[in-house]
């Protein structure tokens, strides 16, 4: 069954569900302005937002309550578009879906470099508890919160999206690929403050999953945060990862892993990736990594997971910042191969790359009592300073690994400024146990 929806106010829910009971089919936006609230997919249906259709949406938190979901993002729990418990579930066209971001800031912070998001943000598209997903694409333009998350499904194909948001509005990642298996992602451009593209384990009412079986591909990356991102959120095992064939443009870190709560992190690859990393402010974690991997507590009832059996290969470009792994015990990751990297590193206009970056800590979850912060962004200690940067020990080296297990490095380039600027470090490569 089909059914086509003009371009005036209203009447896609309504076509939706009669789709639905019908058993199935697709429903058409066409070319033009439809304005929504809250929108539900079901089982078989198909989405298809038609070239020179816009999609937007009522800028107000309180329009989605029937549309919660169980994972939370910061202090938000609804979305704009929700599938749940629903298989064969398509979104397609070349179409676009405007986010109203705008709407869901208090202005620029100065201080930090990015707006402040206001506490509750709908996401844009929401799949939880999906078999059969697929999207192909659309562009999402100006989300308030995270883009695309997908949640404890399974068998998801995306290809083509496109996602354009605001390079300074926090908590904005691209996909977000949470407790889901059997993921293909490829030939997407994404454009965003936060991640690009982040493999989670998230906590919720739901229980704890595993995120298995993902590949990324194909696929250009441009972040304020990390591009291509493992963690933070970490309490169920993450394994068989593949990031092959992409470029990053014109981001903060490159490709990051990041173990914090409890789940082990293991066999991932990060093959033929093109890298251009810059510092950035504070307000953004980590300064201008190609490359990024730490493990790190900050629940104590959770000790952080292992990160075991990396291997980062054929991977080239330009940075600010060094290359960096940093366990808080030895042991805590091992075996880790880095083969055919060639970096060249440049001194920053900012010189925030000069320190090494382990947020999210403790601290990070709320800001302690009679300090300046906001969850799970930053926070400022008594002496004024950012909770969790650290400066290298002996200054900024090409390569810096603290208490690694099993470290391989074969075939490393790493081009520094001849002479070396003042701060950095003497060594290259400085690894410390």
């Amino acid at each position: 069954m089909e059914m086509f929806v003009e371009a005036v106010e209203g009447g896609i829910q309504t076509a939706l569900d009669t789709i639905a009971l019908a058993g199935g089919g697709t429903v058409f936006l066409r070319p033009g302005h439809h304005s929504a609230s809250a929108l539900r997919l079901r089982s078989d249906i198909t989405l298809h937002i038609e070239e020179g259709a816009v999609l937007t949406f009522v800028a107000d938190y309180e329009c989605y309550s029937e549309n919660t979901v169980s994972v939370y993002a910061e202090a938000s729990d609804r979305a704009y578009i929700v599938a749940q418990n629903a298989s064969n579930v398509t979104i397609t066209g070349k179409g676009t879906i405007d986010g109203r971001g705008d709407a869901f800031h208090t202005g620029f912070d100065e201080g930090v470099g990015t707006f402040t998001p206001v506490a509750e943000r709908p996401r844009v598209i929401v799949f939880e508890d999906c078999t059969n997903v697929r999207m192909e694409g659309i562009h999402i333009t100006d989300s308030p919160m995270w883009t695309i998350h997908f949640v404890r499904s399974r068998d998801i194909v995306a290809r083509g999206l496109r996602v354009s948001n605001n390079r300074q509005l926090p908590n904005t990642d691209g996909i977000v690929i949470d407790s889901c298996s059997d993921v293909t992602i490829s030939e997407v451009i994404i454009r965003t403050a936060d991640d690009g593209i982040c493999l989670k384990t998230s906590l919720s009412d739901r229980g704890i999953g595993r995120c298995e079986r993902i590949e990324v591909s194909d696929s250009v990356i441009e972040s304020k945060s990390c591009a291509l991102k493992i963690g933070t959120e970490s309490f169920g095992d993450i394994s068989q990862i593949r990031f092959l064939r992409c470029r990053i443009e014109n981001s903060n870190r490159g490709l990051g892993i990041f173990s914090r709560d409890g789940g082990r992190i293991e066999d991932v690859v990060f093959r033929d990736i093109e890298l251009d990393c810059s510092e950035t402010p504070d307000g953004f974690w980590g300064s201008g990594e190609p490359f990024t991997m730490t493990k790190l507590t900050r629940r104590p009832e959770r000790p952080a997971g292992a990160i075991r059996t990396v291997l980062v290969e054929n991977a080239s470009g330009r940075s600010h910042g060094a290359i960096n792994l940093f366990a808080e015990e030895p042991g805590g990751i091992e075996d880790i191969a880095l083969r055919g990297i060639d970096i060249k590193m440049d001194e920053g206009p900012l010189g925030t790359a000069k320190r090494y970056d382990l947020r999210p800590t403790n601290a990070d979850l709320a800001p302690p009592k009679g300090l300046q912060g906001r969850g799970n962004a930053w926070v400022r200690g008594q002496d004024g300073k950012i909770v969790g940067l650290f400066d290298y020990p002996g200054g900024l080296p090409g390569v810096f690994a603290q208490n690694v297990t099993g470290l391989e490095l074969e075939d490393i380039k790493i081009r520094r400024p001849e002479p070396l600027p003042a701060g950095w470090n003497q060594v290259n490569i400085a690894l410390i146990s």
